[in-house]
């Protein structure tokens, strides 16, 4: 029964019971990127397939064969009819959940493990609307109906408190040229996260780095005599004055997101940056412009 068949009030409802048996995160990132796709462009452009896109006039160069004769007829100019390119290729997503990422200050409202895991959602919601394959890293992709939510629940119950590994030690190795998306706060040791990307580099696949940061873990807006818990790390650190070290932590950390540029300029790849205390839709509309050039074969 279609939705003007049984009624506003019903589809409504319907609706409503449909979403409360979703998980919220999967919800929310279905809002999220709802809100994305109505600002961008699809994926159309010119090339094989089988799917009418357009017609426009024939210009020098064009073969005769792609002329369409019935369109043609019906004026006095020649038309080409194009057809809408169709190979979609896969996507490889990942985002980390160790100890780190399951922490938020006071200036946030979300952990940053939950918004990575938010923004890896989204942004399938709107590769698998786009007709592209999608996967976690490692492991088969998922397509069709239903996919986003087989997507979230293999998200729920997998671990990646570790970087990628060899493509040898994986269920799926990522196909080459694949795109890849990396979402996590990559404050690992540099030499670490340039060994990861560089065996992704090594089967040509292509991708973004996204570091998900606290707004407080990039102002260190703390005063006086404060103690650090160690997250995953041996110990806590307590410092005698904060507004001391202030300086050379923001060195520290921009000499860190440096690397990180560096590191996926040398491999072909892009690097940004997300605040949990911003607006997801703007890295998630990041995101999708990152995969553009690559989507339409830049």
């Amino acid at each position: 029964m279609t939705a003007s068949a049984m009624g506003p009030r019903a589809a409504a409802h319907r609706a409503e019971s449909l979403g409360a048996g979703l998980p919220p995160l999967l919800v929310a990132a279905e809002r999220v990127a709802t809100t994305v796709a109505q600002g961008v462009h699809g994926r159309r452009r010119v090339g094989q397939g089988d799917s009418f896109w357009q017609f426009r006039p024939y210009v020098a160069g064009d073969a005769a064969s792609a002329i369409d004769w019935r369109q043609t007829a019906k004026g006095d100019r020649a038309y080409v009819r194009d057809t809408e390119w169709e190979a979609a290729q896969t996507v490889l997503l990942w985002r980390y959940n160790g100890a780190t990422m399951r922490w938020r200050s006071r200036f946030a409202t979300v952990e940053k493990g939950e918004r990575a895991e938010l923004l890896l959602l989204a942004l399938a919601s709107l590769l698998l609307r786009a007709g592209e394959r999608v996967a976690l890293l490692g492991r088969r992709p998922v397509a069709g109906r239903g996919a986003l939510e087989r997507l979230a629940m293999i998200l729920e119950r997998e671990a990646a408190d570790t970087l990628p590994g060899p493509a040898a030690a994986m269920e799926m190795p990522p196909p080459r040229h694949a795109a890849c998306v990396l979402i996590g706060d990559f404050l690992d040791p540099l030499e670490e996260i340039e060994a990861a990307i560089a065996r992704l580099a090594a089967r040509h696949v292509r991708g973004h780095i996204l570091q998900v940061l606290d707004p407080a873990e990039i102002m260190l807006p703390y005063t006086g005599r404060v103690r650090f818990l160690g997250l995953g790390l041996p110990a806590d650190t307590l410092v005698p004055r904060v507004e001391g070290v202030r300086e050379a932590y923001a060195a520290r950390l921009a000499e860190q997101q440096d690397g990180l540029a560096a590191i996926a300029r040398a491999a072909g790849w892009s690097f940004g940056v997300h605040r949990t205390d911003h607006a997801p839709e703007l890295a998630l509309l990041a995101l999708h412009q990152a995969l553009a050039p690559r989507r339409e074969g830049a």
